[in-house]
Formats: structure tokens, sequence, C-alpha cells
């Protein structure tokens, strides 16, 4: 019998509709990441141009990379005569900027770069969210990553080495949530040369490899990252600073006795009060759910030195401290609602609190300074603060006010004044008679800067203290008034000074 062919119905002979882009997976993750990476640019770059980065830390790393791409060691004036940055935290990988720096010798170089390194994180995690949870989750995982506080927070403060650290902890995560496990370990393995205690999260990635894929690969990380650690902490950084690790006073003293410590650890991790609330806005983002993932054992190294930190200022949610945490708490997210399987209407529930968190933290923390009107305007005060440093000629050697340091440092050889660090001692503030300066210029910013993330006031010295020095700087040190203008004074030493 003979079959007769039939046309198909016309319904299947209609071409599919064809797929918005944003709902495509592929131009997700790459669009968000350029999105983001124009965010944050514009945030540093107008931070910068309004005077708000500062010589500690922006002028410091500016200096060493400066070095490397001239082919010196990075020894940072800004830090002390002579000191070698390797000495204070290790972070070699920072080497690879120098060539971008080689062609634009400027700091906005460095925050551009910082810029792009931390948009580039989101890639996978948008990746990763997209393949598991389908394109909304994408967006959402995008959104909360790139818009969250941790982020935005190191975006907006100088630069940082632990940029670097961002994006390859990034992509580590999405290999270990593909149980591609030697991927993972190589993304991870350059945590070492970013910082000394990065060695301790490519151990606790380690550690997640042990429990979940194989063993001997697992405990060979854990190994590796524990023993790079302690000796870049025991031997290298003494190598390069021979007063020691200068952090090493952050950590907390013991009680008296190893049981004493022991018992009193919890409670020190958990107060003063602002540890708890950081601890809680560290999750937020995820809406709380990466905590019930594996994958919070890998923030745990992080969390541990900063809440056991002596040093206030790790214990909250501003500056860069808080930037490798937040890659490993949407990866928790995504990690959770993938293993659940949750139906569509608690999919869309878990993803809608995520974005209300991110939208509700977002105006207490830096991105939100786009939106004030102050960010836009220019001053009076740094329009004559541009006019004065222009003043200065490249190559010379000149001490700065912190907020100036980083306007001088790509053309200019920079300390900070008053001199500080004294003798290379970090914290060091109540010195009894602060060195002579040695620059040819001094140029001083008597006006408080702009507060955050610093504590309001003037840095390093209270105000009466620098109106000291800067008197002596003319009535005993020899140098002249070559300008003042709005709180801003201009000096040069004299030629037979």
């Amino acid at each position: 019998m003979r079959t007769i062919a039939t046309e198909p119905p016309l319904r299947a002979r209609v071409p599919a509709r064809p797929v918005p882009w944003y709902r495509r997976p592929a131009p997700v993750p790459w669009g968000w990441a350029a999105g983001l990476f124009l965010l944050y640019s514009a945030v540093a770059v107008r931070r910068h141009q309004l005077l708000r980065t500062t010589g500690y830390d922006l002028g410091i790393f500016e200096q060493a990379v400066r070095a490397y791409a001239e082919l010196r060691a990075p020894v940072a004036p800004l830090r002390g005569e002579g000191f070698h940055l390797l000495g204070d935290h290790f972070h070699p990988l920072l080497a690879v900027l120098a060539p971008l720096y080689r062609l634009w010798p400027s700091p906005l170089c460095l925050l551009l770069a910082q810029s792009a390194l931390l948009a580039l994180a989101v890639v996978p995690l948008a990746r990763r969210a997209g393949a598991v949870l389908g394109p909304a989750a994408a967006h959402t995982v995008a959104a909360g990553y790139g818009l969250s506080w941790g982020v935005a927070s190191a975006a907006a403060f100088d630069f940082h080495e632990v940029a670097l650290a961002v994006p390859l902890l990034s992509f580590s995560l999405e290999a270990l949530a593909r149980r591609r496990w030697r991927p993972a370990v190589a993304w991870a393995a350059p945590l070492l040369l970013v910082k000394e205690d990065l060695g301790f999260t490519l151990a606790a990635v380690g550690a997640y490899i042990a429990l979940k894929g194989p063993r001997g690969l697992g405990l060979v990380t854990v190994a590796t990252g524990v023993l790079g650690s302690l000796l870049e902490v025991e031997v290298l950084l003494p190598a390069f600073n021979p007063g020691g690790y200068a952090h090493g006073g952050n950590l907390a003293d013991g009680q008296g006795s190893l049981l004493a410590t022991l018992a009193q650890a919890p409670l020190d991790l958990l107060r003063p009060e602002v540890k708890a609330v950081t601890l809680i806005l560290v999750f937020a983002p995820s809406a709380l759910l990466a905590l019930r993932s594996p994958l919070a054992l890998i923030a745990v190294p992080t969390l541990g030195w900063r809440l056991l930190s002596e040093n206030g200022f790790h214990w909250g949610t501003a500056f860069h401290y808080s930037a490798i945490l937040m890659p490993v708490v949407l990866a928790g997210l995504v990690d959770v609602l993938g293993r659940r399987a949750p139906d569509r209407r608690e999919l869309r529930a878990v993803l809608a609190t995520v974005l209300v968190v991110t939208v509700v933290l977002l105006p207490s923390f830096p991105l939100a300074q786009l939106a004030q009107r102050a960010t836009w305007h220019t001053t009076p005060h740094v329009a004559a603060a541009r006019a004065l440093l222009a003043r200065i000629p490249d190559g010379a050697t000149v001490a700065a006010s912190n907020r100036l340091a980083p306007q001088l440092t790509a053309r200019c050889t920079v300390v900070l004044f008053p001199t500080f660090p004294v003798g290379g001692e970090l914290y060091r503030r109540d010195v009894p008679r602060i060195p002579a300066p040695t620059a040819a210029w001094i140029v001083h910013d008597e006006r408080a800067p702009e507060a955050w993330p610093h504590p309001s006031g003037h840095w390093p010295y209270p105000l009466e203290r620098q109106r000291a020095e800067l008197e002596a700087a003319t009535r005993t040190y020899g140098y002249e008034v070559v300008a003042r203008r709005d709180g801003i004074t201009l000096l040069h030493r004299r030629a037979d000074a």
C-alpha cells in the first residue's frame, strides 16, 4: 500500500520566534561584565578626579607597579624609605600589570584594571547560574554579585591586589561546581602569588575537593596552600622586610594560655557586635542560602583572620576586604538551588528576595555615589589643587598630603607629609619628633578630606601637628612658600638649604 505524503501542519512551518539577546545564555555573562566594568570605572575614576583616592593605598600600589614597569624592585617610598613592598604583603602577581602601566603610566590604569578584574568575575557566576537554573537566575546572580556591597566597597576604594584574586576564585568555583577538579586547582593556585593569606583559601578549595572529589588531589592542594602561606609569612616576607611581618600585630594576642585562648576564640569571633553584623551582611546577597552550601567553607579563612584581627578596620564592611567573599556567596547560592531543584514558584521567590536585598543595601554603599550630585561637580578646591600640582615639575621629589599623593605618583617620587610611617613602622603615630622633610617640594592640604571609608578628620596626624610641621619647614628646614590657595600650600626648598 502506497503512503501518500502530506505537508506538515502550517504551525510547524512557521519559523520559531527568535530568542531575545538577554535570554540567550552566551551574551548574558559578558554583557553584565561590560556593564559592571563601566559602572565600577565611573565610580573609581570620578573619585580620583575629586581627590578622594589616597597615597595609602593607591599611591603605594602605583609606585610598586611603576617600579615593575621600569624593571626595578617594587620599592614604595610612600611606605617608607627604601621599603620593598614584598616585605609588606606578598603579591608578586602585581607584576602582570606592568606592561599595561608601561603603555599608560597613570593611576587610572590601575583603577581601570581593577574595575575590569572585578567585573570579569561575574562571567563564571552568571554562566553557571544560567546553565543550572535558567536565564532569570543568570541575571539575578549577576546583579547580586555585581551590585553587592563587598564588590562595591572594593571598586570605590583605591586599588588593591585582591582584585587579581576575585576572578581567579570565581573561575575556580565554576570548575568546582562542574566537578572539574584539576582546572579548579589551576585557577586557584595563583592565589598564593596575590597575598600571603590566600594560601589558606587555596587550602579551603582543596578541602572541598577532598570532600566532594578525588581525596588525593584535595589533600595535596590543602598542603600546598597551608605550606605556601606559612613559607611566605615566616620566610619570604621577613626576607624583604628585616623588621619582620608588618601585619603580624593585627592578630589577636593570646589570653594567657592555650586553653584560655581556645575558650575565648568563639566569643572573639563575634564581639564587638560589628563582627556579627558583617557576618550577616556577607551572606545577605544570597538571602543567607549560601550558608547551606559546602562552598561556604571557602569563605572561612578570610572571615577567620578578619574576625580574629585586632585591627577594627577588618571587622566592618568598608574597604576591600569582602570582595573575595562575594563570588563564594553567589556560587553557594547557585549550588544550593541547583541541588534542591526548586519548582518555578519557589525559584522566583528566592530570586526576588536576592534582588530585594541587593536593592535595599545599594544606597548604603559606594555605588550610590553615582546618583549624588556632588560626584559630578568639580569644586573650586579641586580646581585649586590641580593648578598647584601642575606647578611641580616631572621627576621631582615631593612630600604630599595623603589625598594629593596619588595625583603625583605617576610622574614624581612621592612620600607622605608629614613623614609617615616613621622608620617604616606602620600605625605608629605617637612620634615625639617627626624627621625633617627631605623632598624638594611639599604640597599640603589642610582641608578635612571626604571621609569614606576613613574616619573623618586628618590623617596620619592631627591638623595642629601638620600645621606645625608645615611651619617648621619654612622656619627651620629651608623651604619657601611658592603659592597658597584654598587651604593648599605649595613649598619649594631653597637651593642654599
